[in-house]
C-alpha cells in the first residue's frame, strides 16, 4: 500500500497544502513546530478517523477556520481516493467521491506510527493497548466492528441498570446479552494477539536481547479460569455498589515482561520506546502477511530518545520491509543515506513544505 499524494487543508498550521509521495522513503525536516507531525497526523487520520497526538476534536482545526479536510490517494490493491472532513461536530468520510462510514474509509488505508508518544503503548493506560489490538483485529476479522458494537450497546445498557438499581431479573437478562456480546469479542482480540506473538517475539530478541526472553500475557479483563457469566454474576453486588461493570472486554489488556524487567516499571524509557516499535512492526508484518502489501509506515522524531545503535537497527528493520516510510526529523538523522529505493527529502517551514529532491 503507498500513500501517492496527500492533500490537507486547514489541519493545525496548514491552510493548504498537496504532497506527492515517493514509494519507498520520505524526509520531512524542519524546526520544532513547523508542522511536520502534522503531515503524519493526516495520513494517520484517514487510517484510524483520530488523531494519535490528541482526542481534542477542536485542536486539529486551524485556527480562524470552521473545520479541516484530508484527502489522499491510495496505490497498491487497486487505486482509491480517500477523504476525511470535519466541521463543527460533523465528521464526513468518503471513498472514491461516496460518502460512507468512517469503519467503511479505514478499511482501505493502512498507516502505522512510531512516535515520541508511542512509549504509552507499554507504559500508558490500558485504553492505548485495547485501541492497538482493536485496530489489528478490525482489519483481520470483517464482522469485528458489528461485534464490538453489540458489546457496546449492551455495557451501556447495562451500566444504566446498575445506576438506577434495576430488578435483580432484568439485570440477569443483560448479563446474559453482554456475555453472549463478549464472547466473539474476546475470541477475536486473543486469536489476534496469538498470530501477533512470533512477529514480535522476534522483533524484541533483536532489539532488546539483554532483557531476556519476553512473556507475552492477553488479559481479556475478567479473570481466565471462569466464563465471563459467572464473573459478572459474582461481581454484581459491586457493581451495583460503583454503578458500573467492573470486569469484563472493556477492560481488556496485555503486558510484555522479561527475565531482567519482570515489572514494566523495570524498563527505562528508550527500552519503553523499543518495545512499543517493536509492537508496530510486529502488527505491520502481520498486516503485510495476512493482505500481501504493507502499511505505510511513519516514524515521528526517530531520534529522540533512541541511541545511535537502536537508531541504525531500526531504520535496517524498516528498510528492509520494503513499505513505504514518512519519516520526520528536526535534520536528516544519520544512517537515512543508505536506505534502499532512494529518499525523497520535504523542507517544512510553518505550514508551508517544499520537495527538495
Amino acid at each position: 500500500m503507498q500513500l501517492k499524494n496527500l492533500r490537507i487543508e486547514n489541519l493545525r498550521l496548514f491552510g493548504q497544502v498537496e504532497l506527492a509521495f515517493a514509494p519507498r522513503w520520505n524526509l520531512l525536516t524542519g524546526e520544532n513546530g513547523s508542522g511536520k507531525t502534522s503531515v503524519l497526523e493526516a495520513a494517520y487520520l484517514l487510517s484510524h478517523g483520530r488523531s494519535f497526538r490528541t482526542s481534542a476534536r477542536d485542536a486539529l482545526v486551524r485556527h480562524g477556520a470552521e473545520g479541516y479536510s484530508v484527502y489522499g490517494e491510495l496505490a497498491g490493491g487497486g487505486a482509491a481516493r480517500l477523504g476525511i472532513a470535519r466541521a463543527g461536530r460533523k465528521l464526513e468520510a468518503r471513498l472514491d467521491g461516496a460518502h460512507v462510514g468512517i469503519g467503511e474509509l479505514m478499511r482501505h488505508a493502512a498507516v502505522l506510527c512510531f512516535e515520541p508518544g508511542s512509549h504509552e503503548l507499554v507504559a500508558g493506560p490500558s485504553e492505548e493497548r485495547r485501541r492497538f489490538l482493536d485496530w489489528g483485529v478490525f482489519h483481520v476479522e470483517h464482522d469485528f466492528l458489528p461485534v464490538w458494537r453489540r458489546y457496546q450497546r449492551a455495557l451501556k445498557q447495562r451500566n444504566a441498570l446498575l445506576r438506577a438499581r434495576a430488578d435483580p431479573t432484568e439485570l440477569e437478562t443483560w448479563d446474559r446479552e453482554l456475555a453472549r456480546a463478549a464472547e466473539p469479542l474476546v475470541q477475536m482480540r486473543s486469536g489476534y494477539f496469538s498470530a501477533l506473538e512470533p512477529w514480535l517475539r522476534a522483533l524484541l530478541r533483536d532489539l532488546l536481547p539483554e532483557l531476556g526472553e519476553a512473556e507475552l500475557v492477553f488479559d481479556p479483563g475478567f479473570p481466565q479460569d471462569m466464563a465471563f457469566a459467572d464473573a459478572l454474576a459474582r461481581n454484581r453486588e459491586r457493581d451495583l455498589a460503583r454503578g458500573h461493570t467492573g470486569a469484563g472486554p472493556h477492560r481488556a489488556d496485555f503486558r510484555l515482561a522479561f527475565a531482567a524487567a519482570p515489572r514494566r516499571e523495570h524498563l527505562s524509557r528508550g527500552q519503553e520506546k523499543l518495545c512499543a516499535f517493536a509492537l508496530v512492526m510486529a502488527q505491520a508484518h502481520l498486516f503485510a502477511s495476512g493482505r500481501g502489501e504493507w502499511p505505510v509506515l511513519c516514524l515521528d522524531d526517530l531520534a529522540s530518545e533512541v541511541d545511535a545503535r537502536h537508531h541504525a537497527r531500526i531504520i535496517d528493520t524498516v528498510d528492509a520491509s520494503g513499505a513505504q516510510v514518512i519519516a520526520t526529523g528536526t535534520v536528516e538523522p544519520a544512517g537515512f543515506d543508505v536506505v534502499q529505493g532512494g529518499l525523497a527529502r520535504f523542507h517544512v517551514e510553518q505550514g508551508r513544505i517544499t520537495r527538495l529532491l
